[in-house]
């Protein structure tokens, strides 16, 4: 039982465990102890704050490392207001002192959630907060300007963000029906027309062909739709999608994946049948066919989706009116002293798994090679589905800004090695 309430205590600090940090030349030291704002006359130490930023960092300069093969230069120091001159550096700092700010908030409000941390959770958070500290060398630390008070202090308000969280959640009592859920699943061929290179002959070859498609189709609307517009021409195949069945008045036509126009085709059809026309949008003609007017497992899906979604638009109405109502003060001065840039950088060494522990000892030396540990955590969770055609829309689960999403990691089991400077 320890062990499990060990692991939801250092869940927000799991990545941060193994960090391996870099410096460039130049950086001016940070004060941990400073006071960065108060929340209703509650001090926010620096220490706090600098080390969620520095996670939220490593996590950010991971994602871009693994989505742009490597490369991750370039990414805090670009200006969002040439005015100003912020960059999304100063715009995450300021994001994360929000967070922070919030996760005071709530728990201040925790109380009337019957919400505690147990006697048994400070225990495991104080182990976490020791491991952590044992666990970087004096550099990081001294980077990082954050005590082991605060570091507890960090993961005592992650802890009751978490739950505070779950309870507004809860509290919202949200349901959705099946016919608001309902999907319907359909099959298609879309012959673009959209191209500066295409001439009017070559869209109105396109069209005959689509037509063509269509009358084929029409003839055995049972049959293989791809092989049936690979007859007409080889490039063109057959997909397969799903739409919310009945239209609401919430509908947004911007947020689904298909044209407002085929979505209204495939509503007027029963189970099996072929749209008897054409269906012509700014880009491309559609030929579609309505498999199931009830898609069980989509519908499923959708509920979960719909379900989150109202939730997370709960906890943020719920959040955002105690922001606006708290008296919050930030020190700008203090503030400005914390930096995010691309030459002061701090990463991830990724996590060996085991039944046993989620998170096993790593090593991350230089910046080869924890930029090659940031890439194989991030590739490990690419393997879920993404074709974007097969689904309605988005949906908006992580509304809730957390500074850390690793959950399950034992603070006992991670390690750094001796960080490296950069040479500039």
């Amino acid at each position: 039982m320890r062990e499990i309430a060990k692991r939801t205590a250092v869940a927000a600090l799991a990545g941060v465990m193994a960090a391996g940090m870099l410096t460039g030349c130049g950086d001016k030291k940070l004060d941990g102890t400073k006071t960065v704002a108060t929340v209703d006359g509650t001090e926010i130490p620096m220490g706090v704050v600098s080390l969620a930023a520095r996670q939220q960092q490593a996590q950010t300069d991971a994602m871009y490392k693994s989505l742009m093969g490597g490369a991750a230069a370039g990414i805090w120091d670009q200006e969002v207001d040439e005015e100003s001159g912020e960059t999304y550096g100063d715009q995450a700092v300021k994001q994360v002192l929000e967070q922070i700010e919030l996760m005071y908030i709530l728990k201040e409000k925790a109380g009337d959630y019957n919400v505690e941390v147990t006697e048994e959770d400070q225990t495991a958070i104080a182990d976490a907060a020791a491991a952590f500290m044992a666990a970087n060398n004096e550099e990081a630390l001294e980077a990082l300007a954050v005590t082991e008070d605060q570091v507890k202090t960090l993961l005592e308000l992650e802890t009751y963000r978490e739950r505070v969280h779950d309870a507004i959640v809860a509290e919202a009592n949200v349901e959705i029906t099946d016919e608001e859920a309902q999907q319907s699943a359909f099959t298609y061929v879309s012959v673009s027309t959209s191209g500066e290179e295409l001439t009017e002959e070559d869209i109105a070859k396109k069209k005959e062909q689509a037509q063509e498609i269509l009358d084929k189709v029409k003839e055995d609307p049972s049959a293989d739709m791809s092989e049936t517009a690979k007859e007409v021409d080889e490039s063109y195949t057959a997909l397969e999608g799903t739409f919310t069945t009945n239209e609401s008045e919430d509908e947004d036509a911007s947020s689904s994946a298909y044209p407002e126009q085929v979505i209204t085709a495939l509503r007027e059809l029963k189970e099996g049948e072929v749209s008897p026309e054409l269906i012509e949008t700014d880009t491309s003609y559609y030929i579609v066919r309505l498999d199931k007017e009830l898609d069980e497992d989509a519908t499923e899906s959708k509920k979960a989706s719909l379900k989150s979604t109202k939730e997370n638009e709960f906890y943020t109405e719920t959040t955002d009116k105690w922001m606006d109502e708290a008296d919050i003060k930030v020190e700008d001065k203090v503030l400005k002293t914390l930096k995010i840039t691309d030459t002061h950088t701090f990463t991830l060494a990724a996590p060996e798994s085991t039944e046993e522990t989620p998170q096993e000892e790593t090593t991350a030396g230089t910046e080869d090679a924890a930029e090659e540990d940031a890439e194989n955590a991030d590739a490990e969770n690419e393997g879920g589905d993404t074709d974007g055609a097969d689904t309605e829309e988005d949906t908006a689960e992580n509304t809730d800004d957390n500074t850390s999403d690793n959950t399950g990691a034992d603070a006992e089991d991670n390690s750094t090695t001796e960080n490296t400077d950069d040479a500039e």
